[in-house]
């Protein structure tokens, strides 16, 4: 169970950081924010962030083997790049038709699901 919380929560944390990350790159389309400067997207962000930071504590404090949760460090943060990278890449698809994604980007893509599968052999 400790791992499925951490999987939802680390899926949780990652849209909220990417949202804020990459998020105000669509703000100037939307009305209420044409007139907004630097420093208030800045604060924008942040509170934005704050919600990944409420999700990723637990999800990483409850999934650490040191307390009781089933994935080491590492395993933990590998975990966390992958579905970083997978949040990102829905996103991307959804709010940024612009952007094509090639090849290249689901090889690497590839490679990052293939960094997981190492991280959890068993030594």
């Amino acid at each position: 169970m400790r791992a499925l919380f951490t999987i939802i929560f680390l899926m949780i944390s990652n849209t909220f950081m990417t949202l804020a990350w990459y998020g105000h790159l669509r703000f100037k389309d939307m009305e209420w924010s044409k007139n907004l400067g630097l420093i208030s997207i800045i604060a924008l962000s942040w509170g934005i962030a704050l919600f990944e930071y409420i999700f990723q504590v637990p999800a990483n404090k409850y999934g650490f083997k040191e307390n009781g949760g089933p994935f080491s460090l590492m395993q933990l943060k590998v975990l966390q790049e992958a579905i970083s990278i997978s949040v990102f890449l829905i996103f991307s698809i959804l709010l940024f038709k612009t952007e094509k994604i090639a090849w290249n980007h689901y090889v690497a893509f590839c490679l990052i699901i293939l960094a997981v599968f190492f991280a959890f052999i068993k030594k």
